[in-house]
């Protein structure tokens, strides 16, 4: 197991997630879901920008017609983004008002054509009844349901296969993805030993290996799509919660982290890199009704 991991902002997130690269921008974006503040961080000359939102965000993914399409509480809803004035949410694409009481967003990922998915859960981790969603323009779809802790999903770069987690579980599972947004033969891709961690964010190179961050875990893994483990890097912190490429060539591997029950890490909450010799490739802007 490698030490390569290399703190770049001590931002001390209590649940930093859903890394994602604006290219607009030049900057790595994510959210602090407990703490409700969305972070910037631009690497050509170390800018730092942090916003406190009106309630918890949990993810945004960048728009074909510009800005971004972000996961709030109240639903998910369009979100324009300027590195000097911050974000400025704006309509909302879809309420969530089918969650049961004291449910929540958690984790999304776009696919090669630009279709939403995101999954659910409740917020005390006490019952499984997370789902899994598509949302394109169709509209809102249920595709998966009995999840303890819904994360990660992603998509392999050949876009046919779909990734998705139950944290609580310690699983990851695949599911055959086809061209018109359908799932089919869901099966158990990862299962992780007891104490070695929980799946949580992922994302996927352009080899189709997956990189996986292990809340408490203290480490990130790529594993080869067959599922066999390739390598492990280890974090000075225990609970990563995810990872995604960026930079001008996406040859950057950034994780975020959580501060939450992690006292006495000076480094908790930190946003990192972790070096790599394959990247991945950026996102598909998401295509959905206006």
């Amino acid at each position: 197991m490698s030490r390569d991991a290399t703190a770049l902002w001590e931002v001390n997130a209590q649940l930093g997630e859903g890394p994602v690269w604006s290219q607009a921008h030049g900057a790595l974006l994510f959210v602090d879901i407990l703490g409700a503040r969305l972070h910037a961080w631009r690497p050509a000359d170390d800018t730092r920008r942090s916003w406190t939102l009106s309630e918890a965000c949990c993810w945004l993914l960048p728009r074909d017609t510009g800005g971004f399409v972000a996961g709030l509480r109240s639903g998910v809803v369009e979100l324009d983004f300027d590195l000097e004035q911050g974000p400025r949410p704006g309509k909302r694409l879809t309420p969530i008002e089918w969650l049961p009481e004291g449910d929540r967003l958690n984790d999304a990922k776009s696919d090669s054509h630009g279709r939403l998915w995101f999954g659910s859960m409740d917020d005390a981790e006490v019952h499984a009844g997370g789902y899994l969603y598509r949302l394109d323009g169709r509209g809102l779809v249920e595709m998966d349901r009995d999840y303890h802790i819904t994360n990660g999903p992603t998509i392999s770069p050949d876009g046919a296969t779909l990734y998705h987690n139950d944290s609580a579980r310690q699983t990851v599972f695949a599911f055959d993805l086809s061209d018109s947004g359908e799932l089919s033969r869901k099966r158990e891709h990862i299962r992780l030993a007891p104490g070695s961690g929980y799946p949580d964010g992922m994302t996927c190179d352009r080899e189709g290996g997956l990189w996986l961050a292990l809340w408490d875990g203290q480490r990130v893994a790529r594993y080869h799509p067959d599922g066999s483990l390739d390598r492990e890097v280890a974090l000075p912190v225990s609970r990563p919660t995810s990872c995604a490429f960026g930079g001008e060539a996406f040859d950057r591997l950034f994780v975020t982290s959580a501060a939450v029950g992690c006292a006495d890490e000076p480094l908790a909450g930190a946003l990192f890199e972790i070096p790599v010799e394959i990247g991945g490739s950026a996102p598909t802007p998401l295509s959905l009704p206006v």
